[in-house]
């Protein structure tokens, strides 16, 4: 069996859980398929992965429309493939075109919903209304549909009633234990101006609307003066959602010592000291579907504290992996905390919880490698999907 996968994002160019996932997915399917990568962007050193850039005639145009351009090229190069597998809206034109026009299935994988993301349009535009009706369309004509958490396939069927809920699978994200694994590493740490001797807080993630970052840093303004928090954060979605994180940080350091914010990518190393160092990781969430950056968290043994949104109580188990923060949210597609205030300061009194026991936070950290171990190693995560593939043909 031929499978072409189509993802923007690919290896080196990752800037999200969808690239993470999509790299690690086709490495464990090519130990028993044929698999054809193809992405965005600049030209990639390995077999089997084709590249695509946008077309000169649109490098100027609206990101949505850019994105078909590349599309239309990669639908006509899948011609020969058993099967289509898109990844996110930037792929799924392509991946539903291919299907139309050599005759195979398409499935789609759901790693996050336009409905729910309007915030987009901050960053798209009209493009928005263009990415928002790729998607749907996709999804409802797609032999399959692969949601990463029981938490996402509601919000899909919610989003998506037209669409038949037999056809919608739960396959969770995963992560590699081999690379993902704890890291005492303290010079490191020093390094890049964390002390390893401080209790920490540590957020990993792109500077969006949907990660939270600025409930966080209101929350950190309530935590313990010893506590430092580290912020990981890069790849803003707009100038405005980075002014207003830049502001954050900067009325934070003034409050305070230990606000340390890295904005450069770091090395899978230096992520993982960070991570094992942490006294808790932190994910502040108003949207994510599963978030792979909590695996990553638990597979180097650091205890999660995250909202009980989407799919992030289906990887933390509250009290024994990590905590979990209560919200009330809008359901206009925002995730708005509707008791916003009620929300932070929910979220600093369990920060300061774990992090005023860190014993406990240490037997949570272990807890949740030891889950990270047991339910999610991307060879069942690959088996799984092979499976849906099979159905299909």
């Amino acid at each position: 069996m031929r499978v072409d996968l189509i993802s923007r994002e690919y290896p080196p160019e990752v800037y999200g859980g969808a690239g993470v996932h999509v790299a690690e997915l086709v490495r464990a399917l090519r130990r028993d398929l044929d698999v054809v990568v193809r992405c965005f962007g600049m030209p990639r050193n390995e077999l089997d992965v084709v590249n695509y850039l946008v077309p000169p005639e649109l490098s100027g145009a609206n990101p949505a429309l850019a994105t078909l351009g590349v599309d239309l090229q990669i639908a006509q190069d899948v011609g020969g493939a058993d099967l289509v597998h898109s990844h996110t809206w930037y792929a799924n034109a392509a991946g539903q075109l291919a299907s139309l026009l050599h005759g195979i299935p398409h499935v789609v994988t759901a790693h996050s919903l336009e409905p729910l993301r309007p915030w987009k349009a901050e960053q798209l535009g009209g493009g928005y209304r263009v990415s928002s009706f790729i998607e749907k369309s996709a999804f409802e004509s797609a032999a399959a549909v692969i949601a990463v958490s029981a938490g996402m396939r509601r919000d899909i069927l919610r989003s998506y009633p037209a669409l038949d809920p037999a056809k919608v699978s739960v396959v969770h994200n995963g992560i590699d234990l081999e690379r993902w694994k704890p890291v005492d590493d303290p010079d490191v740490v020093r390094a890049l101006g964390i002390d390893p001797d401080r209790p920490s807080v540590v957020f990993v993630g792109r500077i969006t609307r949907q990660k939270g970052l600025p409930y966080l840093l209101r929350a950190a303004a309530l935590l313990p003066p010893e506590v430092q928090l580290v912020l990981c954060a890069g790849a803003p979605d707009t100038p405005e959602i980075l002014a207003e994180v830049q502001a954050g940080v900067r009325a934070l350091q003034a409050q305070r010592s230990g606000v340390v914010w890295l904005d450069t990518l770091l090395s899978q190393h230096e992520l993982s000291a960070v991570l094992s160092q942490a006294t808790t990781f932190v994910c502040p969430s108003i949207y994510e579907p599963l978030g792979i950056v909590n695996l990553e968290a638990m597979a180097c043994s650091a205890p999660v504290v995250g909202t009980a949104t989407g799919g992030i109580p289906e990887v933390v188990n509250d009290g024994v992996t990590g905590r979990l923060v209560p919200i009330e949210q809008a359901q206009d597609g925002t995730g708005t905390p509707l008791q916003p205030e009620k929300f932070v300061a929910d979220l600093a009194r369990t920060l300061t919880e774990v992090v005023s026991d860190p014993e406990s936070a240490r037997r949570m950290g272990m807890a949740g490698r030891l889950r990270a171990e047991r339910d999610f190693s991307w060879g069942s995560i690959a088996a799984r999907t092979i499976e849906i593939y099979r159905s299909l043909l």
